[in-house]
């Protein structure tokens, strides 16, 4: 069968860099940290006391006071950047069918913090008392199934969720839904809540957080030698995507093409990544594979980059393995260093942000990076894009996003 062609006619977002996308898109480029100490729990006897938290957020400006008590803070995220991706898409949902139109969301955690906060309230020995509204706030699928209710939408719909690389997981399965010809448009994209208590403590246990307590704003620096672990953030993305006919028909504004997908696995270790990023270079392999690209057209790759020790280490054996002495052509750059790791909600957000990339012909920096600090691993001799953003004409951009459990996603995005 011919397969449909995918467009993107919308973005949405809730980011530490703004309430909106076009706010966290400027942000970007101007090389803006979301860094801050945590204010949402007191984090005065954790190692990690900083944090890229969402500010000024009022979910109530879109969801009813009675319906926002029914949520966890991750499916607040959810529903506010899809109400901005559907807007810009300028989806007139009375005048389409519903049933064509449907969700696939994912989070890392889903409602962490609600879970969290009822345990907490319970000691052992006591009459077991726990809110009726846990498992409906805690469970990873209600972010979809929350889009799904406050918007009427009968399509497919469903939950992803695997880990850091969920919401590239997401946007791969609504890209396949809508080519296959189940549905004319997909909400998709991911949103996590998870700068709490056990959150950063439990990350903190696995010593993957940076502890540059005296230096929040510069402490993400992928690629850097001093690196000493990511930065926990918050907050959510939507795409809005749309068989391409269905788009010219309704007279939608195009902002890109999705033109190819890959997922595979390490099978290697629980938390660490593959030491020469074998999976890495393989998935991004299958993404141009199934786009009919070569590695010679892409422009740019918006990596995972998690300002981790191992991590960047080997998604840059990844990129030198796919593209040999041709990846110094490339731009390179971690939107992580900016926003923070959102966890299931990161591929998301980059993907929005590679989109807008190939649109404006512009790609984002990778910030805090001093002179000197060069990793000998990963070598002086690429363009990471390092602290400013970079003016160039792009016609494909991969996104990548890479889990805990050796789960590999990427995508490949066209200029329209």
């Amino acid at each position: 069968m011919d397969l449909k062609r995918v467009v993107v006619t919308g973005l949405g977002a809730v980011t530490p860099l703004g309430n909106t996308w076009q706010s966290t898109w400027e942000a970007m480029l101007k090389g803006i940290s979301g860094a801050d100490e945590i204010t949402l729990f007191d984090p005065a006897l954790f190692k990690t006391r900083f944090a890229c938290e969402v500010k000024g957020f009022d979910s109530s400006l879109f969801i009813d006071r009675k319906e926002e008590r029914k949520m966890d803070r991750y499916a607040q995220f959810a529903i506010v950047s899809a109400s901005e991706a559907i807007e810009q898409a300028n989806l007139k949902l009375e005048q389409l069918d519903t049933n064509r139109i449907g969700v696939v969301w994912a989070s890392g955690m889903g409602g962490l913090k609600s879970f969290e906060s009822d345990c907490m309230d319970y000691s052992v020995g006591q009459v077991p008392r726990f809110s009726p509204l846990l498992i409906p706030k805690t469970i990873l699928n209600m972010g979809a199934g929350h889009i799904s209710l406050h918007f009427g939408l009968k399509g497919p719909n469903f939950g992803v969720a695997s880990a850091c690389a969920s919401s590239g997981h997401a946007i791969a399965q609504a890209f396949d839904i809508i080519r296959l010809g189940r549905a004319d448009i997909m909400l998709t994209g991911g949103s996590d809540a998870d700068i709490t208590c056990s959150g950063v403590g439990g990350f903190n246990s696995l010593h993957a957080l940076s502890t540059r307590n005296d230096d929040p704003q510069t402490a993400s620096r992928p690629f850097s030698a001093s690196r000493d672990g990511f930065v926990i953030g918050e907050g959510g993305a939507c795409l809005v995507l749309e068989e391409y006919e269905h788009a010219i028909a309704r007279g939608a504004s195009i902002l890109a093409e999705v033109v190819g997908t890959g997922m595979n696995a390490d099978a290697y270790h629980m938390t660490a990544p593959e030491p020469n990023g074998v999976g890495a270079a393989n998935v991004m392999k299958l993404a141009m594979q199934d786009a009919h690209v070569t590695p010679a057209q892409i422009d740019y790759i918006n990596a995972h980059g998690t300002s981790t020790p191992l991590g960047d280490i080997a998604e840059v054996k990844a990129i030198r393995t796919v593209w040999g002495e041709d990846a110094k052509r490339l731009n390179i750059s971690s939107t992580k260093s900016m926003t923070g790791h959102l966890m299931g909600a990161t591929g998301a957000v980059e993907a929005a942000a590679t989109i807008m990339s190939l649109k404006d012909g512009i790609v984002p920096p990778t910030i805090n990076h001093v002179e000197g600090d060069d990793d000998e691993t990963i070598g002086n001799d690429l363009n990471f894009t390092f602290n400013f953003a970079q003016k160039r004409n792009l016609t494909y951009a991969i996104s990548n996003t890479f889990g805990f459990g050796g789960h590999n996603a990427c995508i490949v995005f066209k200029k329209w």
